[in-house]
């Protein structure tokens, strides 16, 4: 067994580790799907590795490389060990292999998101040096299901696709820092995946969103914080529902301690659908 870089793997190997790995997952990928995830999520084979048996991937850790915060960032896209190769550390391994590498690039820290109840995930982690940043919430749910307020009044708010320029300078409707997938750098990478809703009072932009419809992953949802709890917000999701090509919608990690986000997506119906942590390693 020997650890290596990902720069001379062709895809459909790396798709086929990603799916036999993931095999007992709830949620499955196809290459499509994942092409479109790695894209968005900054994915560098140079800089992934994974452990080979001969010429088969057993366990492997998938990187993006971008900035988060303002700091040149690996973001652990996606890492997995074969059901028959499980409980070999692998994939600490594997990890820490990639540091030097890393370290070489420039890299000065590590991110990575990791569901709540996987505990023992968890723990190995913390173990790699790994601490917790943020706390997130998870939601999604059926299109039909989903709650919306119909006022009889006509708002006094229009609707229109935008360009995502027009959205980029207004960060000061945010009430945190997107998560490392809904960042404006990663929205960039698969700019055209997205659909670029604004909100306009007299001409004047109050609030946006960003959705990817194919998959109803809602990047972003924003107001203006003067022009809150008027039915922007609302308008904003009922326009993503007409267009939504999926059968239901998703909004992955906002923070926790944001609640006025939380209350929105609950009185839509919008039910939290997990929990994750935010962690991060500096790399040194």
């Amino acid at each position: 067994m020997k650890i290596n870089s990902l720069a001379q793997t062709n895809f459909e190997t790396i798709f086929r580790a990603f799916n036999q790995s993931f095999a007992d997952y709830e949620i499955q990928l196809n290459k499509e799907q994942l092409q479109t995830m790695l894209k968005r999520r900054g994915f560098n084979p140079e800089l992934s590795f994974a452990a080979f048996e001969d010429d088969k991937i057993v366990s492997f850790t998938l990187n993006g490389i971008g900035n988060f915060n303002g700091i040149p960032t690996a973001y652990d896209t996606g890492t997995g060990t074969l059901k028959t190769h499980r409980g070999q550390g692998l994939a600490t391994k594997v990890f820490e292999y990639s540091i030097p590498f890393l370290k070489e690039a420039n890299i000065e820290q590590y991110l990575l998101e990791v569901l709540q109840h996987n505990t023992k995930a968890i723990s190995v982690y913390q173990n790699l040096g790994f601490e917790t940043t943020r706390e997130f919430n998870c939601f999604k749910q059926k299109n039909e299901e989903v709650t919306i307020d119909n006022k009889k009044t006509p708002l006094p708010y229009s609707i229109l696709q935008i360009d995502v320029k027009e959205i980029i300078a207004l960060s000061d409707f945010w009430d945190f820092h997107p998560s490392w997938q809904n960042s404006f750098e990663a929205i960039q990478r698969a700019s055209n995946d997205f659909i670029y809703l604004g909100a306009f009072a007299e001409n004047k932009l109050i609030g946006y969103a960003v959705f990817e419809p194919v998959s109803g992953d809602i990047t972003q949802i924003a107001v203006d914080k003067q022009h809150r709890r008027k039915g922007v917000g609302t308008l904003l999701l009922n326009e993503i529902l007409k267009l939504n090509q999926f059968d239901s919608v998703k909004v992955l990690n906002t923070d926790i301690l944001q609640t006025s986000i939380t209350h929105f997506f609950k009185a839509k119906n919008i039910d939290i659908m997990v929990k994750q942590f935010e962690m991060i390693r500096a790399i040194k």
